[in-house]
């Protein structure tokens, strides 16, 4: 396969930016984060993915770069911490569901997929500071990765993030700044600092390159269950980066021929901020007005999703469904976890908390797949616990 031809700042030449809804297009050198005309979110153009097969993946190093194919940008050699590749276990009492841990992440949690892309970008196209917006676990990988590429960080991060977020923030050299207010407070901070000159906003929601880090989540799945994935996906969603990743990889699976069937996803909320799961409720195209209230579930509690249609539309092109879950349900869901040796964040439990309530349904792997060792239904275990606190009775 012919290679496509790479600028001096080694990015394909053919890659840009566009804004779906006006269809203005943007370079990569102009960091637009989101488009200037109508505030609309931007999609990356220009790029085609091509996958290797299975027998040539059995000769890869063991990370996500193994699908370089599938990926819009180069493998940054300097920067990566062999992020990728992380193991699917059996879960507890549950034959046919199985838990990828991606919490065994360099950094402990998923978002290492977006970020390691989001620090080749930047170191790309050399730019002066990196600046991200994160209830902790996204804003700790884009400091990690940032670190390595040499580039100053700064993280807007909410006054209540957890203290071990915040120490490994700081360990990692950026300076951060922790906001008053709701978790939209901080990402309206973060928006207003984006736009000086020569800052590129690294944003696990706005930037369009984080989702083709998290899509290879499902490219994970699919090798790991031998070029199958499993009826459904039960997935986290505040800000919607592994759904809409999820989704993307589907999609090209699906496009290349390597899938025949779009796996269902079911996309799970905290019940005390879901404006996803009662604008599905209700029919909605966009995200409910809501009143957020607090949750332990930290990571997904986003009131106001900027790509809230998207992943709205998504669940429903999958025939899933957006539900959610109580506190209560997430602290059981954890400790339930935590005997059987996994140990996640509050966030990272609330996938196991819809399944073990009954809210994604049982099937017949075998049935739905054809293989009677792909499993029904696979969630992520998305955050270490050795980040937050532990959920007590009196969060």
């Amino acid at each position: 396969m012919a290679e496509p031809k790479a600028s001096t700042s080694g990015l394909p030449l053919t890659l840009s930016l566009h804004c779906p809804a006006c269809e203005k297009h943007y370079a990569l050198k102009e960091l637009a984060w989101r488009c200037a005309d109508c505030h609309g979110v931007l999609e990356l153009s220009g790029f085609t993915p091509a996958f290797p097969s299975l027998a040539d993946l059995a000769r890869r190093p063991a990370t996500l770069w193994r699908y370089a194919e599938a990926l819009p940008l180069p493998e940054p050699t300097a920067i990566t911490l062999g992020e990728g590749m992380t193991p699917l276990v059996t879960a507890p009492g549950r034959p046919d569901v199985r838990l990828k841990v991606d919490y065994l992440m360099p950094t402990g949690s998923f978002k290492d997929r977006g970020a390691v892309l989001l620090a080749a970008l930047a170191g790309s196209l050399t730019v002066d500071r990196m600046i991200a917006d994160s209830s902790g676990n996204a804003g700790t990988a884009i400091a990690a990765y940032a670190a390595r590429a040499g580039i100053p960080c700064e993280v807007y991060v909410p006054e209540a993030t957890s203290a071990g977020k915040i120490a490994q923030l700081r360990a990692y050299g950026a300076t951060v700044h922790q906001i008053p207010g709701s978790r939209e407070d901080t990402a309206d901070a973060a928006a207003a600092a984006a736009d000086v000159p020569g800052t590129l906003y690294a944003s696990h929601v706005y930037n369009p390159f984080f989702f083709h880090g998290t899509k290879t989540y499902v490219f994970e799945l699919w090798e790991q269950l031998g070029g199958r994935l499993p009826d459904t996906l039960v997935l986290p969603v505040g800000n919607g980066t592994l759904v809409l990743g999820a989704y993307l990889g589907s999609r090209e699976l699906l496009t290349a021929g390597l899938i025949d069937r779009l796996p269902r996803i079911v996309a799970v909320q905290a019940a005390p901020c879901a404006p996803l799961a009662a604008a599905f409720q209700d029919g909605q195209a966009a995200p409910s007005a809501i009143v957020p209230e607090p949750t332990i579930a930290e990571g997904i509690a986003i009131a106001r999703p900027a790509r809230g249609s998207q992943i709205l539309a998504a669940v429903r092109d999958t025939g899933g469904v957006i539900t959610s879950v109580s506190d209560e349900q997430v602290r059981a869901a954890h400790a339930a976890l935590a005997r059987a040796g996994l140990y996640v964040e509050p966030t990272g439990a609330a996938c196991w908390a819809a399944l073990s309530a009954g809210l994604v349904g049982e099937g017949s792997a075998a049935a739905d797949t054809g293989a009677a060792d792909v499993p029904f239904a696979v969630a992520p275990l998305c955050g270490s616990g050795l980040k937050s606190k532990p959920p007590t009775t009196s969060d």
